[in-house]
This record gives C-alpha cells, structure tokens and sequence, in this order.
C-alpha cells in the first residue's frame, strides 16, 4: 500500500458481520421503472438496443438480438465457494462510509460478484436477472481477445507481435491498417483515423480510414483496431474467435454455462465487442486473469503475457495511468490501475467491469446498464468500492 491513491481507504476498517443470503436477488432496482420494469424489463430490437426502456431486456439478449456463435460450456465444471450469506461489506466513497446495498441502490447493476481466489464473498442481481441469464460484455471482449493473442503467438500462429497486420490479413495488406503493426493495435496506438468509429467491415478498413498520427505515437480508442486484431487472430490460428476461445479457455476453467460471441454480417466475431457470458463465468474467467493466466496449476494462457499486458513499460510512457484517459492507464487492450501494485480492470460500454488484483487473487465481477446519455460519475464509486476491498482482502 504505498500508493498515495490509496491512502483515503486506510481510514476505515471494512466489517465483517454476516449479511444477506446469497445470492441476492431484486427483481427492481435504481430507476427501475425506466427500465420496462412494469413490462418485465421487455427486450428491444436491434436499433433500440440502447434505448433505456430496453437495457435490461436486451444486454441479457443481445445474442437473440444479433447473430452470434456459441461458446459450450465445460466437460469439468467448477464451482465457486459460496457461504451462506455475506459479509456486511463497507466502502468508502465521496468522504462517506456505504454498506454494499447502498452500492446496488446507486447503481444500476444487473450483476455484481466479488470473490477472492475460490471464495465467493458476495453476489447479487437486480432487474429480475438470474444466474441463469448470459450479460453481454460489451467492450470487455477486446481484453478476451487479446488473451487469445497471447496464446496465438506462444502456439507459434503468430510470430510477432512487431509483425504488421497485413501479414495475416491480405485483404488490408496496400492500407493503413494493413501497414499497422500489432503492437500499435494492441496498445489502440495505431494512429489510424476511420469516417465511423463504429464501421468495421472489411471495406470501411481497407478504404474509409487513414493514417493520422504516426504508429505508436498516440492513444486513440478505437474499435475498428480492435477489430483489425480479431481478423489477424482469426486468419492466423484459421478459425473463429470464439471456437479458439473454447479450446484454449473456456472448456478449461469449469465453465457451467454456454456463452456466446456476437458476429458481423459475414460471420466473423466482433473482436472489439459483444462476448455473452453469466456473472459466474466471467468470475471463472476473471479467476483465471487473477492466476496470471493459470487455472489451477495448468498454464492456459502465457504469464509474460498477461505481465506485459497489464504493466506499462517505460517505451510506451503515453500509455501511463492519468495519460491515455483520467486515472487510468492502458496495456494490451486492457486498463491499468494506478500504484505500484499492479492491478487491472476490464471496461465495457454502459458499466460493464471485471477488476482484478493478482497479489491476492480478488476479483470483482458487474454487469450493468448505465445510461450513457446521463452524465453521471458512476465510476468513482465503483473504484471506492473496489479499493475498499483490497484494503480489507487484499493480502496475499
């Protein structure tokens, strides 16, 4: 604990008086009759998909919504520990001490899960959402698939991350992306502009983007750089994201249920979006994360690297927590926490968070259905919330 950012938590000691049972379950939540609730949280189209009325219903059915691959579940499931009920958890957030059902009371939740290594410690649901039910990901996918990178290049079917992407993916070899190399990409430091942020067919990539930045110069978010890596994953290992996923992953960490990755019109998976999963199987997942890439003694992805993913090097100084955005830092299509303890945090549209501290293997799992179009700083206390916890279960 020798970062200044996390001194303010020092000031309390979390409590451990047992709790609710687990898992809680709301069938309202903050808001919730904007949300459907008097129509049971009713599930939209595709062009309402962010439309309020209609979060609940489609981030649980977004692979109803568009086309998408299942993703089957382990042949050896794995559970979870999980006690009776849970400890009265407390955080501190704005100058205040909260109990964690103040947290589900501010935020529009649909999942939230904490657990250290095979303990779950609390787990909720709000909105009428189950177990049961598979949550959409939105841009946590992009850390996924970077994780299959990692393994891609340790198998050989990619041999450099220094490589261009052009290489693997000829159709963009005479473009800007083509000429890209993969570390830019997975660093979003390609330095490539596109006339939509949200196109990423092939021929918006070959012709409707263009170089302004030199590579590796400057961060710049983008999805289509996401997305050029999901094609070079998918040409190099010569198949689909999400099949290389189960084989490599996901039939390897007792996964209980199916999951399943959203595709585009030709049937690629969205490398830069849309992985469905339940909020225990992405805690498996999260687990593995935690592990550096291990799943009970088995080495499943590369430790370098998820070290090297998650830890700024002194080259890419831009990428420095507080640079490439305020607070946090940037790795290999993942976010990174500032202090000396390296910790990491998967991020998707409208809340979605996986948080990960690999020194004491605690996790904490949300599923969400922010409104973007309100201006609200739900983040900070979702950060509260987590440095709380690393102050209290956070020793190895």
């Amino acid at each position: 604990m020798k970062s200044r950012f996390l001194l303010p938590v020092l000031l309390f000691a979390t409590c451990v008086l047992r709790g609710q049972h687990l898992p809680v379950m709301n069938a309202g939540g903050p808001e919730a009759p904007l949300y459907g609730q008097a129509e049971h949280y009713p599930t939209g189209s595709s062009s309402t998909r962010f439309e309020r009325k209609y979060l609940v219903g489609n981030f649980s059915h977004f692979d109803t919504l568009f086309p998408a691959h299942i993703i089957s579940a382990s042949a050896r499931p794995w559970e979870f520990l999980t006690p009776a009920d849970s400890p009265k958890i407390r955080y501190f957030h704005a100058g205040e001490h909260f109990l964690i059902t103040d947290y589900l009371n501010h935020q529009p939740v649909t999942g939230l899960l904490i657990a250290r290594d095979k303990q779950i410690l609390f787990e909720a649901y709000q909105y009428g959402r189950t177990p049961q039910d598979r949550l959409t990901s939105q841009s946590m996918a992009k850390t996924i698939m970077a994780m299959l990178f990692g393994i891609a290049v340790s198998d050989h079917a990619i041999g450099s991350i220094e490589d261009t992407a052009g290489k693997y993916v000829p159709e963009l070899k005479d473009s800007p992306y083509g000429r890209s190399k993969l570390i830019d990409l997975l660093h979003m430091s390609s330095g490539i502009t596109c006339q939509s942020s949200e196109e990423i067919e092939m021929q918006t990539l070959k012709a409707g983007c263009r170089q302004a930045f030199a590579g590796g110069a400057h961060f710049q978010y983008s999805a289509p750089d996401a997305q050029v890596l999901g094609l070079v994953l998918s040409n190099a290992v010569h198949r689909s994201l999400s099949d290389y996923l189960e084989e490599k992953i996901w039939s390897q960490i007792g996964t209980l249920s199916k999951a399943s990755w959203n595709t585009d019109s030709f049937g690629h998976d969205l490398g830069f979006c849309c992985f469905n999963a339940t909020l225990r199987d992405y805690a498996h997942l999260a687990r593995l994360l935690a592990f550096d890439g291990a799943w009970n003694g088995k080495q499943l992805i590369p430790k370098d690297w998820i070290l090297r993913a998650t830890t700024v090097s002194d080259s890419t100084p831009q990428l420095a927590p507080g640079k490439p955005v305020p607070f946090f830092g940037y790795g290999y299509q993942v976010w990174i926490l500032p202090g000396e303890r390296r910790m990491f945090v998967l991020l998707g549209a409208n809340g979605q968070r996986i948080f990960v501290d690999p020194q004491s293997k605690l996790i904490l799992v949300q599923t969400a259905v922010m409104d973007k179009s309100i201006d609200r700083p739900k983040d900070a206390e979702t950060i509260g919330l987590w440095l709380s916890l690393i102050h209290h279960y956070g020793e190895p």
